[in-house]
């Protein structure tokens, strides 16, 4: 139950400090992610928000990977869209709304942070094995549909929603290079540590890595 109670703690607030990079990413007007870009260029281009358009594109995911994995579709990923949904919207139109660039160094200094807490807060929310992100589920499905290794699937699906942003004037920029090619061992190091956290928390003591 302490265990539970510590994993849903790391799951809210990791939502939380991911929905916060991604926003500085926005931000500093380097690039963000790619499907952060295909989200923002939707916005853009259509209207309604940012957060409105990664549920939308999130529920339309989870019924192609419902197709594609033949599958019951996983209505836990609601949880996961919503959340990250909600804690964007209010990041850019609460906490951010009139805040702008005013020098080089400052996008710098805000992509810097952007990536720093998206990596982190992913590491965090993995914590609890729950409800999954309809874009990770995507690259399973693709997985097992084409029979590519992860990786590829990975690549190929980012390069895909990359073009799509970039066709429909999403911010696309060397903050997407960095982070196509840096979040992954940025993630891992978080979680790392953050596994360590939370077993002190829940054991009151760091457990021998032999155990």
């Amino acid at each position: 139950m302490k265990e539970l109670s510590y994993s849903i703690l790391f799951y809210i607030l990791g939502m939380l400090l991911l929905s916060f990079g991604v926003t500085m990413l926005i931000k500093s007007g380097l690039g963000t992610g790619a499907w952060d870009a295909l989200f923002y260029g939707l916005f853009d281009l259509i209207g309604l928000t940012v957060g409105s358009w990664i549920f939308i594109v999130g529920v339309l995911l989870m019924i192609i990977n419902s197709f594609m994995l033949r599958a019951r579709i996983d209505y836990s990923a609601v949880i996961t869209i919503f959340l990250i949904g909600v804690f964007i919207d209010f990041w850019l139109l609460v906490v951010f709304p009139n805040f702008e660039i005013t020098s080089t160094v400052m996008s710098y200094v805000l992509l810097t942070i952007g990536i720093t807490a998206m990596g982190s807060g992913i590491g965090m929310y993995l914590q609890f094995n729950f409800a999954k992100n309809p874009i990770d589920n995507l690259m399973l499905a693709v997985n097992y549909r084409t029979g590519w290794s992860l990786a590829v699937s990975k690549s190929s699906l980012e390069i895909l929603v990359m073009i799509i942003a970039f066709l429909i004037g999403g911010p696309i920029g060397i903050g997407t290079i960095i982070i196509a090619f840096g979040i992954g061992p940025i993630v891992q190091f978080f979680f790392k540590r953050f596994e360590k956290v939370k077993t002190i928390l829940v054991h009151g003591r760091q457990v021998p890595q032999n155990m």
